[in-house]
């Protein structure tokens, strides 16, 4: 149609000038469908790039969607940094905190490891001090042991005295006979000669407490020595009484001297035989470590 036009318009031109020659119409003709053709060509280049606009705008709009997609993405993993940037800072905040509290703790653990190897070393020194200490006592109430022995032969022969001793403690056992008459609790003369061979060591002794202990059999006290003793409780403490007080008189330390009853409650043999009686009646001499 647009053709058809074009060559109307063409021959209407030549005609109305009236001075187109055949061939001029014809070369014009020519020119006129070859612009045609141009035109032609030219309107289906436009629509092929209509058509590609169209499909570049598609593009666009589906680029442009994954730019807004990836841009959001971006944000939240700009986001998700900023979470694991600010998380990783509180972990090392708390690292750091949790470093520092294991360090003042371990710091505090060597110093009282530290105060607790101090104490040990001086526990050591004081135990190797007092076993030290210990031997020289052992040693000492050995020696005393053996002067004992040998100053009180005579009475140890008779059966009067024993000796005995036992990891440090000493003990002179003296029958009551040895010191006292029946029912009394003053030493008599015979007895004050043997307590001055104890006397003569014990002056000398000042790392030992020295426990002056009196015993008695079960018989109970009757008649008229009760007004005086009213039960063996009584009698036992006179007789440590009057031999600590002895002891003192004759120069050993008082602050050394302890006098203790025990009665007829720690018998060291049957009181059914008049044997057993006579070993439970008794004075016994302890010597021990100080308390």
């Amino acid at each position: 149609m647009q053709r058809s036009l074009l060559c109307l318009t063409l021959f209407l031109c030549l005609y109305l000038t009236g001075c187109v020659t055949s061939g001029t119409y014809q070369q014009k003709k020519t020119e006129a469908e070859g612009l045609e053709k141009s035109l032609q060509e030219q309107q289906n280049r436009n629509g092929k790039l209509a058509a590609q606009e169209l499909q570049l705008q598609g593009e666009v709009a589906r680029l442009s969607g994954q730019i807004a997609r990836l841009s959001g993405e971006r944000q939240a993993l700009l986001a998700e940094r900023d979470a694991l940037a600010a998380g990783q800072k509180g972990l090392e905040e708390s690292l750091r905190s949790t470093s520092n509290a294991k360090n003042q703790k371990i710091a505090e653990l060597s110093r009282k490891l530290g105060e607790l190897e101090e104490a040990n070393r001086r526990l050591k020194d004081n135990v190797a001090q007092l076993q030290k200490q210990k031997e020289v006592e052992v040693q000492n109430t050995s020696r005393t042991y053996e002067d004992l022995l040998e100053r009180m032969k005579s009475e140890i022969s008779k059966g009067d005295v024993t000796i005995s001793e036992l990891k440090g403690k000493l003990t002179v056992n003296l029958v009551d006979s040895v010191l006292f008459d029946s029912g009394k609790a003053e030493v008599k003369p015979n007895g004050l000669v043997v307590l001055q061979k104890v006397i003569d060591i014990l002056k000398g002794i000042e790392d030992k407490s020295i426990r002056i202990e009196g015993h008695t059999d079960n018989v109970q006290i009757v008649g008229a020595l009760t007004r005086r003793y009213a039960t063996n409780w009584e009698l036992s403490a006179a007789r440590a009484i009057n031999v600590a007080r002895y002891l003192q008189l004759q120069g050993v330390n008082p602050a050394l001297l302890a006098a203790v009853a025990y009665g007829e409650y720690k018998p060291v043999a049957g009181n059914d035989t008049d044997e057993g009686r006579a070993k439970n009646r008794r004075i016994e001499i302890v010597l021990a470590a100080k308390e």
